[in-house]
């Protein structure tokens, strides 16, 4: 029987989508699948451009309609900007391949700053452009900046005819080579500071646009492209001023939740192909997996798999249900791409520990897997600057609760309006959460998740009675490892969240949360360590140090969840 758990190509069935999104979700797959594992590592080895595949989804419809908002569908019902089924077929792009997720993925991000503009002809153009199945691309990045959008050096000089030429070249940039639009971000030659900021939209096949490479070997064409004296007309400005600073940061929180499922998506595959072959592997006259630690390392890569969906699909309810007096998604979105992206490593990590060598072997999934994952946590932001980012709500949402009505399960057909609505980017620390008790009193009755619970309320006591100093706040390091900490509370709340609304097995639950627990004192014995940690600091981090509730017949429970993944998929030749 397949795990109700993991997505299985096998068994999918997205019933809980409408008829034309269930359909496009399961013929993604089957295009996949009839490709077959060979096409599919070979165009990963070769470099291959994604023609075949963005011709799939052009001849589909698939990227208009799930990325083409209500406002711009012109009466057609099928489209609309949905997360919970953009949230699918992420899943689905990483567990294929992360290239097709990324060529997606940019895609997403060059649509941002046009569907939050109030350029009618520009949307239309956009919406035109996606029904051809062209793909788009978000020119933010430089080389000499990142992305520092205070410094960018995309020059527009007004052509006297209220239009710019814009000169200037960008760096990072996805489907550089072939979007049918690209938003550009830059800045006047005429006006300082912020009211200076401009989006507009280019073509990557005007002769002022010059394409200069791929910057990376891979399928993926993460370009860098100059712009030699390009004519930016009326109708290709979709921002000026702040509202072009807002547009990009509002953008990258619409693109940055979509590395989470993707991160998923991969380590479910790559965890059919370790377990089987664990499983199958003869060592000293027994399967590996009769092995104790390897016993643990796979449970313990599962668990933390379930707990990366779970926090996902909870965080896709308060995405969608968000609005200008709703912004907890803008805790919870960092949190989707800084710690459900390094849960994914760590997933990755431990299997590749138990099937060693096979995870070099260059006709398995698992090669690429255990180098695709490491890219999530670097995309979208750092998970240095996430983790800063996440730091900002703590207070408020530790200490000072307030009431909202409660958040449903978010799978109806709706359009997410409010994302391209979001308004200025800032005001965090004002932003309040509901109390973050009720979930870990919800399973109180679980060991772990109390003894979790107990080192949260110690966290509770840090910020009142040690918090960082004027001096220390300045201190990111020290930050850093009060930030993991922080997240370790919001990530164990979500999941709980989920597991009340889909009666999770309790056993999978306590397993997760003995996971939690120790991570949590290996954070608190590294703030302990810390250079510039007060003896104060240091007496509380190591009072928080607790040890998981082991549970040896609940652990043999998780893991005959686990054993039963051996042979439940392999991808068709």
């Amino acid at each position: 029987m397949a795990d109700q758990l993991l997505f299985n190509p096998r068994t999918y069935d997205p019933a809980h989508f409408d008829p034309e999104t269930r359909r496009l979700l399961r013929a993604t797959v089957d295009w996949f699948e009839d490709r077959g594992k060979r096409r599919l590592i070979e165009d990963y080895r070769s470099r291959a451009w994604l023609a075949d595949f963005l011709a799939f989804a052009a001849k589909e419809g698939l990227f208009a309609t799930f990325l083409t908002p209500a406002s711009a569908a012109d009466g057609h019902q099928d489209k609309r900007w949905d997360t919970a089924r953009i949230a699918a077929l992420n899943e689905i792009f990483g567990f294929y391949g992360l290239d097709y997720w990324y060529a997606w993925q940019v895609t997403i991000l060059g649509l941002g700053p046009v569907w939050q503009s109030d350029n009618e002809t520009a949307r239309a153009r956009a919406a035109e452009l996606l029904s051809r199945g062209e793909v788009f691309a978000f020119g933010l990045s430089e080389k000499a900046h990142g992305a520092d959008i205070y410094s960018t050096d995309m020059l527009l000089e007004p052509d006297g005819d209220g239009g710019f030429r814009a000169t200037g070249s960008k760096y990072y940039i996805g489907n550089g080579n072939a979007a049918g639009l690209v938003s550009v971000f830059g800045r006047r030659t005429d006006v300082e500071g912020p009211d200076g900021y401009v989006f507009f939209a280019a073509d990557s096949r005007h002769p002022a646009y010059h394409l200069v490479k791929n910057v990376v070997d891979s399928s993926k064409y993460v370009s860098e492209f100059r712009l030699e004296d390009y004519p930016v007309a009326a109708e290709d400005v979709l921002h000026t001023g702040r509202a072009a600073f807002d547009a990009a940061l509002n953008t990258v929180n619409v693109g940055k939740f979509n590395l989470c499922t993707a991160s998923i998506g991969i380590c479910e595959h790559a965890m059919y192909e370790a377990v089987t072959h664990a499983q199958n592997r003869i060592l000293y006259g027994r399967p590996v997996t009769a092995f104790p630690h390897v016993r643990r390392e796979l449970t313990d890569a599962y668990v933390r798999l379930v707990g990366m969906k779970l926090f996902s699909d909870r965080a896709v309810d308060y995405f969608r249900s968000a609005g200008p007096d709703d912004r907890r998604y803008l805790l919870f979105n960092p949190m989707t791409k800084m710690k459900v992206t390094t849960e994914g490593e760590k997933v990755i990590d431990l299997m590749w520990d138990v099937i060693a060598a096979k995870g070099f072997e260059k006709d398995t999934y698992f090669a690429q897997a255990a180098t695709e994952i490491r890219g999530l946590p670097k995309l979208e932001g750092t998970v240095h600057v996430n983790l800063a980012l996440i730091l900002k709500f703590m207070g408020n949402h530790l200490l000072n609760p307030a009431e909202y009505a409660p958040v449903p399960t978010r799978r109806d057909a709706a359009d997410d309006a409010f994302l391209f609505r979001q308004g200025p980017a800032r005001g965090l620390g004002a932003i309040r959460f509901h109390d973050w008790r009720a979930a870990y009193d919800a399973f109180g009755h679980l060991p772990n998740v109390a003894r979790l619970r107990e080192q949260a309320d110690a966290l509770c006591e840090f910020v009142t009675t040690a918090a960082p100093d004027e001096e220390q706040s300045r201190d990111l390091d020290l930050l850093l490892a009060v930030g993991q900490l922080f997240a370790l509370v919001v990530h164990g709340q979500l999941i709980l969240e989920q597991a009340g609304l889909t009666s999770l097995d309790e056993d999978v639950l306590d397993e997760l949360f003995a996971v939690l627990v120790r991570d949590y004192s290996a954070h608190a014995v590294e703030l302990h360590g810390k250079d510039s940690a007060t003896a104060d600091q240091q007496r509380w981090a190591l009072s928080a140090v607790r040890r998981p509730v082991i549970d040896t017949d609940r652990s043999a429970r998780v893991w005959q969840r686990v054993e039963a993944l051996a042979g439940a998929y392999e991808m068709a030749p």
